[in-house]
């Protein structure tokens, strides 16, 4: 049989199986389309699938992670035994299938050893960064350890700077690659998060008689702050009563039993709603169905400088945002979105009220938001960006004559809801 000639990129994900991540599910698809074949290395998902569905031909190579936890030891454990197996699967790969290019994805900034070897053997080197590692250790921990937090901002340092090109999830992440990062400005490309057109399949519902519906889209964890959008909707209730408006709240995380308990406590079951982690079409059509999107993020250093998963997916659909006023949020919906100056639900609720009784409001920001996706933020758009780097570190010749998936064969997926989020430890989706 003849060797395949096209040029081999293996892409490195240890967050979760690369099945449930949308980001790298699409670049995958986006080197798919440009002629490269790719293969994936990641951690074992529960069909231990060796092909990824929805693509031509894109490779797993999987592992088992028996260390997967909380707290600084496990997470240790964690990203020590993924950088063992990757090297493994890389290595192997290297003596038996020629790759030419690698790409890893953080949450964990482990990986940049394997940088220099790739570097020192004539290959690229990609760093996608999904996610700031120091920060999101400093959000998730009371007392931060000094030590730890200096081994992760040094690992980020390494990952950017032994890498031959950093991809940024917004601007904000660009200026740390290459501020913090020390990574050449040139080398350091913006490659956003967020559907593809194809993806969006349900149109939205025209407003009429019912309930309103408010919807918070993504991962439930204590960073995440969910429990703002419950109590909105309790203090929602109190300020126009229960008739004519919902808030339906879907995804899944270590805050979600909390939470239902909560709603229950505060008589909410007949306005609050958790409809678990869907698909996604189950995504699109509850989008489609929605009046408002609710982002409820706490105003830190981290959530400052991330762009949400979930905002995109709003903005694509013209859903209007309530969200707290943060950097990248603001940068992501500008007039598709009200902001709120803290993430207190007296404030959340006093925004989500005027904005129910907004009809005329509500259609501006839609369009605005809409005119911003397919203009801007649209995956077709990231997608050009994307291969434009790998044009750049693995010329593909003759291009045009290489067949490309039909469009009805793009992204597929739909059970990870955009969490760069963020994975690793915290598996959910930011950048």
């Amino acid at each position: 049989m003849a060797r395949d000639q096209r040029p081999h990129v293996a892409i490195i994900v240890v967050n979760l199986p690369v099945e449930r991540d949308r980001r790298v599910i699409r670049e995958c698809l986006a080197l798919e389309s440009a002629g490269y074949r790719v293969t994936a290395i990641c951690p074992r998902g529960p069909q231990a699938l060796t092909r990824l569905p929805g693509t031509r031909d894109t490779a797993i190579r999987s592992f088992r992670q028996p260390f997967a936890g909380s707290g600084v030891l496990s997470f240790a454990g964690e990203f020590a035994w993924s950088f063992l197996c990757v090297t493994l699967h890389l290595l192997r790969l290297l003596v038996t299938d020629r790759v030419d290019a690698a790409q890893a994805c953080n949450p964990p900034d482990v990986f940049w050893p394997l940088a220099l070897l790739m570097r020192l053997m004539g290959k690229p080197f990609v760093f996608d960064h999904h996610d700031l590692s120091p920060e999101l250790y400093r959000a998730k921990t009371d007392t931060p350890n000094p030590v730890v937090l200096r081994i992760l901002t040094v690992f980020e340092q390494l990952s950017m700077r032994c890498a031959s090109w950093v991809l940024s999830t917004n601007e904000s992440y660009r200026e740390i690659a290459i501020g913090r990062g020390g990574q050449d400005p040139a080398r350091v490309t913006v490659v956003r998060n967020g559907p593809a057109s194809s993806e969006i399949t349900h149109a939205a519902a025209p407003e009429a008689g019912g309930r309103k519906r408010i919807v918070y889209l993504g991962v439930i964890n204590p960073q995440d702050n969910v429990r703002a959008a419950v109590l909105a909707a309790s203090r929602l209730a109190e300020m126009r009563g229960r008739d004519d408006w919902e808030m339906v709240i879907a995804g899944d995380g270590d805050s979600l039993p909390e939470l239902r308990s909560l709603a229950t406590d505060l008589g909410l079951d007949d306005v609050v709603y958790f409809a678990g982690w869907l698909g996604g079409d189950e995504v699109d059509a509850l989008l489609a169905s929605g009046t408002i999107g609710i982002q409820p993020d706490q105003p830190d250093p981290l959530s400052h400088v991330s762009t949400m998963a979930k905002t995109v997916e709003y903005v694509a659909r013209g859903l209007p945002v309530v969200a707290v006023d943060l950097l990248e949020t603001r940068r992501t919906a500008e007039g598709a979105a009200v902001y709120t100056p803290s993430a207190l639900p007296e404030e959340f609720a006093k925004a989500l009220d005027a904005l129910l009784d907004d009809p005329e409001g509500r259609a501006r920001m839609r369009e605005i938001g809409l005119q911003r996706f397919h203009s801007r933020l649209a995956w077709e758009h990231q997608a050009a960006a994307y291969l434009s780097v790998w044009s750049q570190l693995v010329p593909m010749p003759a291009v045009a004559e290489i067949p490309r998936p039909r469009e009805a064969e793009w992204f597929p997926f739909g059970d990870d809801h955009g969490t760069d989020h963020s994975a690793g430890t915290d598996r959910a989706a930011r950048g």
